[in-house]
């Protein structure tokens, strides 16, 4: 790097989060939430702007160019202002506090977080996007940065704003401490739940409520989870065909990639058609535990596809060479007819959703006349492009590609066979990956994330166990290892939150602690290795010992001293585009006390889901993931223990009979060995009476440690678990 560009760099530069990086050569004098910022504002008594976005954020770029590559608006910051960035995916708990605030101030959130705050750091007034004008009903940057600064100036003004930001900093120590009085859990919030989504559900396009819909994931948890417990009931019909209906209209839409596969972000139209193009990964791994059991449910192939799919996105386009799973990919990219003329890639000449956009001559250049027809057809081309709202104008002749018409209206409008139609199409998408393959990509970001790649270790763990696909275990099985090697300090018990270029970075936070222990349980579940079961063990320990409330029940975001900057030490109390951590640990828990009969993890999830009831109570919809794990507790699970060699054929044909079926209520332990029988008996001490029978591969079927008869053949597994579900 040459002197001139360190000239320009920021004190960003010195950061490895993409995000960051960013901005590092904006004119805007940014610092990294510190001291050396905190300090500075102490001293010139000035504001502070805090800025918290992500890299693949659309909205956050747009700004980024706007105002803060802006000279002189950002030589009006640096006057008047200490400004700060931060990456919400490195640090979720001060985005957490901030939102709080911003959504108490103005009913709304998002990204990019702009918060001013007190050179204590006390918010006084926030937003999310502002342009460097007014414009469309939103106050200009310029104009509010130096309203901001005039008020500040003015002894009058000053103390409001004091005083606002001391009242504003009470509130949020009040809400975000909450002290709720856990209650009785009732029988009947799982009901209440279905019956809160049902009212929102779009019966004709799927999803809950209008535009813009999201995925979540969450929601399908707890509707596939209703359904396997009250199937023969008509709330529990319904509640799967909800569940299949979204995941069915989510596959045909633009918000699915038709081509390269995954999901992106969300949709800004009621039918999934438009879709924000950035691609996450704790989406796509969700999505695809979604769809996996949607399909061991249903044996429709649309889902196993969509969730092969998904899943081969990310091994193709999100894998780490050492086996961790990146972030995300942008929405925005370099249009292809421009690629030439910035080869640079900057932020300057990106729009949203380039790499996935087509025009619809583009399409018969690349297909022919023949195909190009077909796959038209099948993907709604249009002349004039298929973007039927586009308020910005971004998609102006141009085609997102989703299903508007089945492979059988194709053939009897193109008089073809069905089969000659799907083969057409199957030549059609490689061609359009080819072609695609060679267009400038979105930005990705490279760091990993902790909790986010214990999410995709399910994912793919769950693939395994119910499609057999040996690819998938591997995939779990070298992110583990990964983590294990990479991320976590052994010798201290202590997991970092981010990895990026060998350096992790920022302890990590409950979430972190209990979806990587998520993952570890489901690795050991496909593949039987004690060490998996061992590790989430430890790190569910480190997880209660760091992050729970022992005195009321539930886990704080971050451990005691994690920032002593941070205003408040908060907890989750809401499932959304990802579960909380209370949720996912209340899950572990349970799991873990069927494994291991620990009587110390059964009792915290107990309080912790008594911690939780009011929430589940007055807010059904706010906890489904929580309440699939009040289900796991309130019906004892099934505990299915095999006694066999691990890759003998006689253990694998139980196996794949027992996977083949949905069961959410189940623990899956195989003794292949004295060694392991030993080890699980001083748990369970049934298990040292339990014997293979007449030297096969035996399956025993228990509840709460009372056991049917020992089963040593698929048929027989077959017709006992028929009989219980």
């Amino acid at each position: 790097m040459n002197d001139t560009v360190l000239q320009k760099s920021n004190r960003l530069i010195n950061e490895k989060s993409p995000y960051l990086l960013q901005h590092a050569h904006n004119p805007v004098e940014w610092y990294p939430w510190g001291e050396e910022a905190f300090e500075r504002a102490r001293k010139e008594n000035k504001p502070i702007l805090l800025s918290i976005g992500y890299s693949t954020c659309h909205w956050c770029h747009v700004m980024e160019k706007e105002s803060f590559s802006n000279p002189e608006i950002a030589a009006m910051m640096n006057e008047r202002l200490i400004s700060i960035k931060i990456d919400r995916e490195e640090r979720p708990d001060i985005d957490k506090v901030y939102m709080t605030a911003v959504t108490a101030m103005t009913g709304s959130g998002g990204w990019p977080l702009n918060v001013f705050l007190t050179p204590d750091l006390k918010p006084f007034f926030g937003g999310t996007y502002f342009p460097p004008g007014d414009r469309w009903g939103r106050s200009g940057w310029t104009n509010l940065v130096q309203r901001i600064s005039e008020t500040w100036a003015n002894p009058e003004g000053y103390r409001k704003l004091i005083e606002s930001a001391e009242g504003l900093s009470q509130h949020l120590q009040e809400y975000l401490n909450n002290s709720a009085q856990g209650e009785d859990l009732e029988t009947n919030l799982a009901d209440e739940a279905f019956r809160s989504l049902e009212l929102v559900h779009d019966p004709d396009h799927g999803g809950f409520g209008g535009a813009p819909k999201f995925p979540m994931p969450v929601y399908h948890n707890f509707l596939q989870t209703y359904y396997a417990r009250n199937k023969g009931s008509s709330n529990g019909k319904k509640a799967l065909q909800i569940s299949l209906l979204t995941l069915r209209s989510m596959a045909q839409g633009g918000i699915y990639d038709q081509i390269g596969g995954g999901f992106h972000r969300y949709s800004t139209d009621a039918e999934w058609r438009i879709p924000h193009f950035e691609k996450m990964l704790y989406d796509n791994a969700q999505l695809a535990v979604n769809y996996l059991n949607a399909y061991a449910i249903s044996r429709d192939t649309l889902f196993e596809r969509t969730a092969r799919q998904t899943l081969d996105y990310l091994l193709r386009d999100m894998t780490h060479p050492k086996g961790g799973f990146y972030s995300a990919e942008d929405a925005d990219s370099l249009p292809p007819e421009l690629a030439r003329k910035a080869p640079d890639q900057t932020y300057e000449h990106k729009s949203e959703g380039a790499f996935y956009l087509w025009g619809y001559q583009e399409i018969f250049d690349a297909l022919g006349k023949e195909s190009g027809e077909i796959f038209s057809y099948r993907y709604g081309v249009g002349e004039k492009g298929n973007a039927k709202e586009d308020p910005l104008g971004e998609f102006t002749n141009k085609n997102i590609f989703y299903v508007a018409h089945s492979v059988q209206e194709a053939a009897d409008k193109l008089s073809k066979t069905a089969a000659q139609i799907e083969s057409s199409l199957d030549d059609s998408r490689n061609e359009i990956f080819q072609l695609r393959s060679l267009r400038p990509r979105p930005q990705l970001d490279d760091k990993i994330l902790t909790s986010w790649n214990g999410l995709a270790i399910s994912a793919f763990a769950k693939a395994y166990q119910i499609l057999a696909d040996e690819k998938y275990l591997s995939a779990a099985q070298s992110a583990a290892r990964f983590v294990w090697a990479e991320i976590y300090d052994s010798a201290n018990r202590q997991l970092f939150r981010r990895w990026r270029d060998n350096d992790r970075k920022v302890k990590a936070v409950s979430d972190d602690y209990a979806f990587m222990a998520q993952g570890f349980l489901d690795l050991y579940e496909a593949d039987f290795n004690a060490e998996w079961l061992m590790s989430a063990v430890q790190l569910t320990e480190d997880l209660n010992r760091r992050f729970f409330d022992a005195e009321r029940g539930g886990f704080f975001m971050t451990e005691a001293g994690h920032d002593p900057n941070l205003l408040v030490r908060s907890k989750e109390d809401y499932d959304n585009v990802e579960p909380s951590a209370s949720s996912i640990a209340c899950m572990n828990l349970l799991r873990l006390a069927q494994m291991t009969g620990r009587e110390d993890f059964s009792k915290t999830a107990e309080q912790t889901l008594k911690y939780f009831s009011r929430t589940m109570k007055e807010q059904p919809r706010a906890m489904p993931q929580m309440i699939v794990a009040l289900d796991f507790w309130m019906n004892k699970p099934y505990q299915i223990i095999i006694l066999g060699n691990k890759n003998a054929s006689d253990t694998n044909a139980l196996l794949r009979e027992i996977r083949s079926r949905w069961i959410p209520n189940k623990i899956l332990l195989l003794i292949d060995s004295q060694k392991t029988q030993e080890l699980l008996s001083k748990s369970f001490p049934f298990l040292a009476e339990l014997k293979r029978h007449q030297g096969k591969a035996t399956a025993y079927i228990c509840v709460n440690q009372a056991c049917q008869l020992p089963i040593t053949d698929a048929a027989g597994v077959a017709g006992i678990l028929g009989n219980l579900l």
